[in-house]
């Protein structure tokens, strides 16, 4: 059911077909006959035909956005990325200022009140323009002074040395 992944439905294309329905419609034709000229089913050009009884072109007309309404406000998405950028330290108390999904979907929770998955709130937060970042991992004890010294001096000295190429070859 549906368009095949990746192709989005043409909406202007879908209600100039219902007005062209309607458009038949008031020549008297049957809803079989407005089904067969504009290579629908049935059961569409009866729903516009009940629609278009109801209340006229109008009711015919695209409604505007599809699926179900964003429980984040336009203004919400502003406070959340404004909360995000505090870091989670700072925003939730986390010892690290990681966010992971279940973090922010935590604070979604706490800010806004609306539960979110984690799938969700991966969508939500590319549609932020977020993206998925892996931390660098370095071990708590590191010490750079001594790792320098150790590149710049210990390791030259016993890193291997070409031979030299004065000596004859054994094959």
């Amino acid at each position: 059911m549906g368009n095949p992944k990746g192709i989005k439905r043409d909406f202007t294309a879908l209600e100039k077909r219902r007005l062209k329905a309607a458009k038949l419609f008031e020549q008297r034709l049957s809803k079989a006959e407005v089904a067969r000229r504009l290579r629908a089913s049935n059961q569409s050009a009866a729903r516009w035909h009940r629609l278009w009884q109801k209340g006229g072109l109008a009711a015919l007309k695209h409604l505007g956005r599809v699926g179900r309404p964003a429980r984040l406000r336009s203004l919400d998405r502003v406070h959340l990325q404004a909360r995000l950028q505090c870091g989670a330290q700072k925003t939730l108390g986390y010892a690290t200022d990681l966010w992971t999904l279940p973090r922010v979907s935590q604070l979604i929770f706490k800010d806004f009140g609306h539960r979110y998955s984690t799938s969700q709130v991966s969508r939500l937060l590319r549609a932020l323009g977020w993206s998925c970042q892996k931390p660098t991992r370095r071990a708590l004890e590191r010490d750079e002074e001594k790792i320098r010294h150790w590149k710049h001096y210990r390791w030259p000295a016993i890193k291997k040395k070409p031979v030299a190429k004065g000596e004859p070859s054994s094959l």
